[in-house]
């Protein structure tokens, strides 16, 4: 397994976030947050494109059948192959934007949100499905962040950075029960940040303020730390044909002397082995 990086798009995004390999169109997504913008990036020939989004994007995933399904500040919104945007739940909150999602293994979208200022309790979990039903899972979050479910989707996996925790739950039938600690960081090495699973049950976790990439075994226990070179690592996810390899975002905003790659999308070639991701179904 390697531990060394490339730079697969060098950027200065003011928030990189959410890297999501799309299997149909063989293409790595990720987002700038607070640029509004969805980038993609196709590994076999170097292509990117870069769409600015009309408000802050927390995230974009795959939808069965093409397109998008976007997490953005005021609500879950559609995008199709052609172009054509619709909200599929909207419910505009002052002071609040979207951030980090997730896609079940039911099809369901698992969408973050959080207050600008990061005031405890002001950010969801909710569930959203492709008839546009909305539920609120958690109502007591601080700034929602990565969300995964172990290889038998009888796990998941979820952050809520300012806890320094990632918190696991049992999952049946849509549903979370039973929250506990899974691993807690210690102080000093950063808040966690987006994480992903990957085919051995092991949790891959990213370190805001912490520079790093950790990955749990299911046990909890540290086996392995990916060191990179500027802070503000904030999310990780495995892509390329045979998921083997592991792309990282990164984050310029709040660096008053960024590393030339801080804000760039970063990749470790074969890294480990990734899970397929589920499609949205909407």
């Amino acid at each position: 397994m390697s531990t060394s990086y490339d730079v697969a798009v060098r950027a200065e995004a003011t928030l990189g976030e959410g890297p999501t390999w799309d299997p149909a169109t063989g293409r790595l997504l990720w987002l700038d947050i607070l640029g509004s913008r969805l980038h993609t990036y196709d590994p076999s020939t170097g292509r990117r494109t870069v769409r600015v989004t009309d408000q802050h994007v927390g995230a974009a995933k795959p939808r069965e059948g093409g397109g998008l399904v976007l997490n953005l500040r005021d609500g879950v919104a559609l995008l199709d192959d052609d172009g054509a945007f619709r909200w599929l739940h909207h419910e505009p909150v002052p002071g609040r934007r979207a951030n980090d999602a997730a896609v079940a293994p039911d099809g369901s979208l698992w969408a973050g949100t959080m207050r600008y200022d990061e005031a405890p309790g002001g950010g969801t979990l909710s569930r959203h499905t492709g008839d546009g039903t909305a539920e609120v899972l958690l109502d007591d979050v601080a700034v929602s962040n990565g969300t995964g479910w172990s290889p038998d989707h009888s796990l998941m996996y979820y952050v809520d950075s300012p806890t320094r925790r990632v918190d696991v739950f049992s999952f049946a039938d849509g549903r979370i029960a039973d929250r506990r600690p899974f691993v807690v960081i210690e102080d000093g090495a950063g808040f966690p940040d987006g994480l992903t699973v990957d085919a051995d049950g092991c949790v891959w976790v990213a370190l805001w303020d912490g520079g790093a990439v950790r990955r749990y075994t299911p046990a909890g226990d540290l086996d392995r730390v990916i060191t990179l070179p500027t802070p503000r690592v904030t999310a990780c996810a495995f892509g390329g044909s045979d998921l083997g390899d592991l792309y990282v975002t990164t984050a310029r905003v709040g660096l008053t002397s960024p590393h030339p790659v801080a804000g760039s999308l970063l990749v470790v070639p074969g890294a480990g082995r990734g899970l397929p991701q589920p499609a949205f179904r909407g």
